[in-house]
């Protein structure tokens, strides 16, 4: 009985100390575009609650996974009166306004470029607004806007409007065909944060689909041309436990893409697609990085020739070519070693060594396709990266495959960001 009484006078003493422990004030520090009142809006930690270093600690990571911001850290000093305290979040800020540059060749070796402009931190609210132009042979554009904290710290709302029209190869028995792909599509979507590792997206996207025939094989069944209004309803799951210290990465994180797709017209049929992605990230010493990601995908098992998950150099394995197959599954692994060669003030120089590796399932196949040679594929290669640690995303990627599987290729790959 006495040992009960010890414990409980032991306990309600720890809660009354506890008590005592107050947040007079949260302060925000280090900010010139940022606005101090955002990043109270998103804290957890708020004047007047219980001093909570766990809560400080999750404010801290979610501050420095904002694009405004290259790094944060904390500052707690005790106030005038007993047991009260000051927090201070001090902010190094990124620059926000990047324009963005990809050159690459197209599937008939001519030079084609994408460039664009995004604000990351319009309004010093972190709301995402830009867009990009392209030349792939035909010009395409697109506009987007993400304001993940629009309406709370928890609510938001995305728009994306795109007019993108590429050349696609259409892999059929009889050979390959060119077609003229045009994508028009309007995305609204709802974003929603239960809590610091934890989101949802939920929307719909209205898009017409235009495929006109150039050259190339043909086929029984295959049209030559069609142009079809779909509606596609997707449903985006995101758990994030990632921490980052300017380009170092640690920790794990998982996103789960579905989506359902309906033909408005009934010319095609409707279809399911989802995949998840599982990212881990281990720092390796002081200069290392390891990096890895698994994608794993399906989609409804259509015998069609405009499959939906591609083989493609700038998606999934560097170093294979641009679009060179399509399939209705996919398992792809990426893993890479980060080392840090220079940094020093604002720039860095990493290099990477890394392995792609991945294999689909043919359209109409079944899963016995992930284990035919023809289907699998292995690339390891070399690479850099050029980064400014005061501009978001300002990373500059040069990777070489070089494949070792059957019918293997080799080639550059060039990029704005890390490959994942």
């Amino acid at each position: 009985m006495k040992r009960v009484i010890l414990l409980t006078t032991l306990f309600f003493c720890f809660v009354n100390y506890a008590q005592e422990l107050k947040i007079v004030d949260l302060k925000v520090q280090g900010n010139k575009k940022t606005k101090a009142s955002f990043i109270k809006k998103i804290a957890k930690v708020k004047a007047g609650a219980t001093l909570d270093s766990i809560a400080i600690e999750e404010d801290i990571k979610r501050i420095k996974r904002l694009p405004s911001v290259a790094h944060a850290y904390y500052q707690v000093f005790e106030a005038q009166k007993e047991g009260e305290y000051n927090v201070f979040y001090t902010i190094e800020e990124n620059f926000t306004i990047i324009p963005s540059a990809n050159v690459y060749t197209t599937n008939d070796d001519e030079f084609a470029f994408r460039v664009g402009l995004y604000e990351f931190n319009l309004f010093g609210q972190n709301i995402t607004f830009g867009g990009f132009y392209q030349d792939d042979i035909y010009s395409s554009f697109g506009v987007n806007l993400r304001a993940p904290y629009l309406f709370s710290s928890k609510i938001g709302l995305a728009f994306n409007y795109q007019n993108l029209t590429t050349q696609e190869p259409v892999f059929l028995d009889t050979g390959t065909a060119d077609y003229r792909y045009n994508n028009t599509s309007y995305e609204l979507l709802g974003l929603y944060e239960f809590n610091f590792q934890n989101r949802v997206e939920l929307g719909v996207n209205y898009f017409n689909e235009d495929y006109s025939y150039k050259r190339g094989a043909t086929g029984p069944g295959v049209p030559l041309d069609f142009d079809v209004n779909k509606l596609l309803y997707k449903l985006i799951y995101e758990y994030n436990n990632l921490d980052y210290d300017f380009q170092y990465v640690s920790g794990f994180k998982s996103v789960a893409n579905f989506q359902y797709v309906i033909s408005t017209e009934n010319v095609l049929p409707d279809f399911l697609i989802g995949w998840n992605d599982f990212l881990y990230y281990h720092r390796v010493g002081k200069k290392g990085n390891w990096a890895s990601r698994l994608r794993l995908g399906l989609a409804t098992n259509d015998d069609s020739p405009f499959a939906p998950f591609a083989v493609d150099n700038n998606l999934n394995i560097r170093g294979v070519g641009n679009t060179i197959d399509r399939g209705t599954g996919v398992i792809v692994i990426n893993t890479e070693y980060r080392h840090t060669l220079y940094d020093k003030d604002w720039f860095v120089l990493q290099s990477n060594v890394f392995v792609d590796g991945g294999s689909w399932r043919n359209p109409g196949g079944d899963f016995g396709d992930f284990g035919d040679t023809q289907n699998f594929r292995i690339y390891p290669g070399v690479g850099l990266r050029f980064m400014h640690k005061r501009i978001f995303n300002a990373i500059f990627r040069i990777d070489y495959g070089y494949g070792v599987t059957e019918d293997a290729t080799n080639g550059f790959v060039f990029g704005i960001g890390q490959y994942f």
